[in-house]
This record gives C-alpha cells, sequence and structure tokens, in this order.
C-alpha cells in the first residue's frame, strides 16, 4: 500500500467535556493537521463512523476546508476503526482524495451511554433482548463462559488482561487512569457485571476525540513528522456473524471474523506475528483480548492467557481502553503511529511492525503499521 498516517490529534479523555460532539471532533481535527503540518483547505475527504453523530459538512464547515472529494462512513460501532482508515488507504491510493481525515468524537460517558441497554437496534435483537442480554457486557458474558468451559481459563486469566493494562496507564499522562495501577487482588474484588465478567473486566465510558490524517507515503515523508506507512489494512466479517455474540456459530468460543482480518494482513504484508513488535488490540472486554491473540495466530486455540502471563508481547502500552480511554479504538491506532514514530510514552523498542485491531465480537478490521 502507498499510503501513511501522518498527522494524529486528540482531545482530552474524561467523563465529562462539557462540550458538544461537533466541537471535540473539531478540536481533533484541527490538532491532527497542525501535527502533520498541513492546513484546512488541504482535506478534500473524510470518514468516520456510522455510529458518529458529526455530519462530514458540519466538520469540513467549522475546520475551514474547501471541496471535498471523498467521504465515507463504516458501521458495525468500535468494528469500523481501522476499517475507516482503510477506505482512507483505499482512497489516497485510487487518485480520489489527496488528504483524509479519519474522527470519531463522543460523549459517551455525559451523553450517551454505551454500556447501558437501550432501544433494540434492529429484528435480529428481538431474540434475546427479551431474555436480557440488552447490553454488550451481558452478550459477551456469554461468549465468555463458553470460553471459560472450553480452555479450562479461570476469571484471573481476565483480570491480568486489566492489570496489565492498568499498568501501563498508570505511567501514560493522558489516560484517565494515569497514576492508579491495580493488582489481581483488586480484579477479584470488583463486582459483576454479568458473570464471568467483572466491573474491571469492561471498559470505560468516556467523553473525547481522536482524528487521523491519511495522505501517499511519499508527500508524508516530507511533512512535519515520521510517517506510519499502511502496510496492511483489512476488514473481516465471519459466518453466521451477529454482534457481540454470534449464537448462531457452531463454536461460540471464538471470533472467526478476526481470523479473516489476520490471514488479510498476513498476506498482504509479509510479515508474521513473530515480526510484530507491539500489539494494540481492541480491549472493549478483556476475554476478547485473549481470543484476538489466538485468531491472530500469536499462539494455539485457548493459550491466548500464556501470552498475557509470560508477557511475550507488549500489548497496549498506552493502556488500552481499560485504561487510556475508550473512543472507539481510534485512540488505539494515535498509539500505534506513536509507537512507530518513537514518541511513546511507554515506548517499546525494536523497529519492528505495530499491529492494530478494531472493535470484536462484530465484523471488524485491524491495521499493520511501520516506519518508512
Amino acid at each position: 500500500m502507498n499510503a501513511a498516517i501522518a498527522g494524529i490529534g486528540a482531545t482530552e479523555f474524561s467523563k465529562d467535556s462539557g462540550r458538544s460532539e461537533l466541537r471535540l471532533a473539531v478540536e481533533a481535527v484541527r490538532a491532527a493537521l497542525d501535527d502533520a503540518g498541513l492546513r484546512a483547505s488541504d482535506v478534500d475527504g473524510l470518514t468516520t463512523f456510522s455510529m458518529d453523530d458529526n455530519a462530514e459538512i458540519a466538520v469540513a464547515r467549522e475546520i475551514g476546508a474547501g471541496e471535498l472529494t471523498f467521504l465515507s462512513r463504516i458501521g458495525y460501532g468500535g468494528g469500523a476503526a481501522c476499517a475507516i482508515v482503510q477506505q482512507a488507504v483505499l482512497a489516497v491510493t485510487a487518485g480520489v482524495a489527496e488528504t483524509v481525515v479519519c474522527y470519531r468524537a463522543l460523549n459517551e460517558r455525559s451523553g450517551r451511554r454505551f454500556g447501558q441497554a437501550g432501544v433494540p437496534p434492529g429484528l435480529d435483537a428481538s431474540w434475546h433482548y427479551p431474555m436480557g442480554l440488552a447490553t454488550p457486557a451481558a452478550q459477551v458474558a456469554m461468549v465468555a463462559q463458553r470460553y471459560l468451559h472450553d480452555y479450562g481459563a479461570t476469571t484471573d486469566d481476565f483480570g491480568r488482561v486489566t492489570v496489565a493494562a492498568r499498568r501501563h496507564a498508570a505511567t501514560n499522562p493522558a489516560a484517565w487512569f494515569f497514576g492508579r495501577p491495580i493488582t489481581l487482588d483488586d480484579h477479584r474484588a470488583s463486582r459483576w457485571i454479568a458473570e464471568p465478567l467483572r466491573l474491571l473486566d469492561c471498559c470505560q465510558e468516556s467523553d473525547g476525540a481522536v482524528a487521523l490524517v491519511v495522505t501517499s507515503a511519499e508527500r508524508a515523508r516530507d511533512l512535519r513528522r515520521p510517517p506510519a506507512v499502511v502496510r496492511a489494512a483489512a476488514q473481516g466479517s465471519g459466518p453466521d456473524q451477529f454482534v457481540m455474540t454470534s449464537y448462531y456459530r457452531e463454536e461460540v468460543a471464538a471470533l472467526p471474523e478476526m481470523g479473516v482480518v489476520a490471514r488479510q494482513l498476513w498476506g498482504r504484508s509479509g510479515f508474521r506475528p513473530a515480526d510484530v513488535r507491539a500489539a494494540v488490540l481492541y480491549d472493549h472486554f478483556t476475554p476478547y483480548v485473549l481470543m484476538q491473540l489466538e485468531e491472530l495466530g500469536f499462539c494455539g486455540r485457548g493459550e491466548g492467557r500464556h501470552v498475557v502471563t509470560e508477557e511475550r508481547l507488549p500489548i497496549n502500552p498506552h493502556g488500552g481502553q481499560l485504561g487510556e480511554a475508550y473512543i472507539h479504538g481510534m485512540n488505539g491506532i494515535a498509539e500505534a503511529v506513536r509507537q512507530v514514530r518513537g514518541t511513546a510514552v511507554n515506548q517499546v523498542p525494536g523497529d519492528g511492525p505495530v499491529l492494530v485491531t478494531a472493535g470484536t465480537g462484530v465484523p471488524t478490521s485491524g491495521l499493520i503499521l511501520s516506519g518508512a
């Protein structure tokens, strides 16, 4: 691929931003453009989530952009994070646009709270909402329970994911949980949300915004910051896909959609799991971190807990959505860019590629980034 992320920008991450989602989006976009050394007039494309409430033309108007030649939105919540970057890459590579900004802004704590039950999102939901499976945590708990049964894992294995994330967040000044690490006993003492998931197995609800600037790799090399070249980008959905829990599959404790993404990423980039320097994995719920490691090929099925326990792979050095903030995975992509640039707070040594994944349990996406 001949495209790179040339700029990243974000607001502060909070529980009450005190301003509109549109203002958050504009602040993040302006910060990303400034990071890249570009002007609003350079922007000719915008991509975002179908769940984002900020219209592309509103964002363009507020930042002072001119004509737009490319607009795109991707559905399925957090599964869109890497996919909107893929859309930008495709537009740049095809010559449809030259400077595409990817953005996501939300007041998820002070406004609409994703962790609470709401109006059923579609006809499929009528099969499980009446039975009480009306929140993401309740739906993921079904998969988590089956995973424990199938592979002999324990809830402590889930807890170790959170402990590691909070350890990294504790040294990241941008993280909500900066300076607040936890122990495995803290995880054990946290209340049940939907057994076997405890409070500390669930990501945060955050207010904030993140934006990324995508342009050609050649152009990016002449801009203000070292580029994070997109070596591979992929989307994926598995057979009998549902959202959060695919009850229709013969094997419930698996994430085949991430396997679809993994095969594309490794095939297109030429890299292998052993090459990866750091992995930024979508950690909305701890069990899905273990399952992603397995689907991505870092270990065998049911062995993800050993990767975490033995610290074989640096995972979410910024603290992830469990420790930094939940901006639908976009802050994870920004962290991957910092790792490539060598400017991360918790910098992982080496020059290997950085892997990023988007929301799991839904149609999902992923990226592999590296230096120029």
